[in-house]
């Protein structure tokens, strides 16, 4: 396993995404008994800051639909909290339009490269292109002064 597990934190993580699935109106239990659901979910709102309680009720009124989905969304939280650490694996994100993002999309795939991996690439060649543009402008200078 490459990323530690905190007990207590992802306890708290696991809290906060069912309570979002309750909010949203959504199913967490496996009771099919409305009122029992309501009940459910009320008690687990209750426990917020009992991380051994949060576990407890998990393993006995999670709805088994939600057991993987949780635990992909906790080992994804995990990732990025551990990623987050460092400078160079912390994710940064940025608002693209929809048809930048499709073309960059479709040029990455062209390439066979992330999306990072692309912009990356794109940055170095208009890099490039501006130090040869540079290097042809001062040659031509150069070669003019000669002439002269």
């Amino acid at each position: 396993m490459k990323y530690q597990k905190l007990e207590n934190q992802e306890a708290h993580w696991k809290w906060l995404y069912l309570a979002k699935k309750i909010r949203n109106g959504e199913t967490i239990t496996r009771y099919q008994e409305k009122s029992l659901e309501d009940e459910k979910a009320s008690e687990l709102l209750q426990l917020q800051n009992y991380p051994l309680l949060i576990e407890d009720w998990i393993k006995q009124h999670l709805s088994n639909q939600l057991v993987v989905k949780l635990d992909q969304a906790i080992r994804a939280r995990r990732k990025r909290f551990f990623n987050a650490e460092k400078r160079s694996t912390k994710k940064k994100s940025i608002d693209l339009e929809y048809a930048v993002w499709s073309r960059l999309s479709k040029h990455s795939r062209k390439m066979r490269m992330t999306l990072s991996e692309t912009i990356m690439y794109m940055i170095d060649e208009a890099e490039n292109k501006d130090l040869y543009a540079s290097q042809v402008d001062l040659m031509k200078k150069n070669l003019q002064e000669l002439l002269e």
